[in-house]
């Protein structure tokens, strides 16, 4: 993947699942997560972690995402956008979630998502942040053409 292949003129606010997205069934973290990190804030975005079991430090120290990460909070489990306002003062632009319904009810307009696959074994063969990366630029591809088609 390109380098600035995500930039934006303004900065998108990025949000990650943990369980199942971040990390596997038994807490090791997926292959590339902080390269894929580093691009993402080397294009000039945000990246807040999110979770339904609650605020996720532990992943964050753990796995020494800190210099990545904006913020963390919990996520709402069912009417997603409805109860945003209960769990974060942050509006996410783009989400990464292995759960198919949450990436569907934030992929409208403006906003958008990706569904990560789960792991697969061995996890050197694993790419899959990458590929959430790829849907990513994608997104904000989209959003430049928008910007370029609107009226200056």
């Amino acid at each position: 993947m390109p380098a600035g292949d995500a930039e934006y003129h303004e900065t998108l606010n990025v949000f990650f699942d943990v369980d199942g997205t971040l990390i596997t069934w038994d807490n090791k973290i997926r292959p590339q997560v902080r390269e894929v990190f580093q691009q993402i804030k080397d294009d000039g975005h945000d990246i807040y972690i999110w979770s339904g079991v609650g605020i996720r430090h532990e992943v964050v120290d753990r796995h020494e995402l800190h210099g990545w990460v904006s913020g963390l909070y919990r996520k709402p489990l069912y009417d997603y956008r409805a109860r945003l306002h209960e769990f974060t003062p942050i509006v996410p632009d783009f989400i990464i979630d292995d759960y198919p319904e949450i990436v569907s009810d934030f992929s409208a307009g403006r906003q958008g998502g990706v569904q990560i696959r789960p792991p697969i074994w061995p996890m050197t063969n694993d790419t899959e942040m990458w590929r959430v990366y790829e849907a990513f630029a994608k997104h904000v591809r989209r959003l430049r053409r928008g910007d370029e088609a609107s009226p200056q």
